[in-house]
C-alpha cells in the first residue's frame, strides 16, 4: 500500500497483488470483481456529490479560494496583533488562535476536497 502525503491529508492506495495459490482464472475472476466494486464506488461518489454540489466552475474556486485566504489572513492577524502587545498569550487568545487556525485548516481542507472531487470525476466543472 503506498500513501500519499498532501497537505495534511493522507491518501492511500491499495494496488491488486494476486495470491500466488490462485490460478490464472481465479485472478481474473477477482480482478474483475474488484474494478466493478471500484466502479460502484465511483459511481456512487458521482451520483451522490454531484447531487448535493451540482457542479463547480471557476466562480465556485474563486468564492472558495477568497474564503480560505481571508482565514489565513485573520488568523496571521490576530498573532500579529497579539506578538505587538508584547506580553504572553492568555488561555482565551490561545483558545482564539486555536480557533481561527482551525477555520483556516477546515476550509483549505474543503478546498483541496473540491478539486479532487472534479479530478476524479465525482463533481462536473464547467469551464466558463
Amino acid at each position: 500500500m503506498s500513501i500519499t502525503r498532501s497537505n495534511t491529508v493522507y491518501r492511500t492506495s491499495e494496488h491488486f497483488e494476486p495470491d500466488a495459490s490462485l490460478d490464472p482464472q481465479a485472478q481474473k475472476r477477482l480482478r474483475g470483481h474488484l474494478e466493478q466494486i471500484d466502479y460502484t464506488a465511483y459511481a456512487s461518489n458521482r451520483e451522490i456529490i454531484g447531487h448535493m454540489l451540482g457542479g463547480a466552475d471557476a466562480a465556485t474556486f474563486q468564492r472558495l479560494a477568497v474564503m480560505v485566504a481571508q482565514a489565513r489572513a485573520g488568523w496571521v492577524k490576530a498573532a500579529t496583533e497579539f506578538a505587538d502587545r508584547g506580553r504572553p498569550l492568555s488561555s482565551a487568545d490561545t483558545a482564539r488562535l486555536a480557533e481561527l487556525r482551525a477555520a483556516f485548516t477546515e476550509l483549505t481542507e474543503a478546498y483541496d476536497a473540491m478539486r479532487r472531487l472534479v479530478e476524479r470525476g465525482y463533481l462536473a466543472y464547467a469551464a466558463k
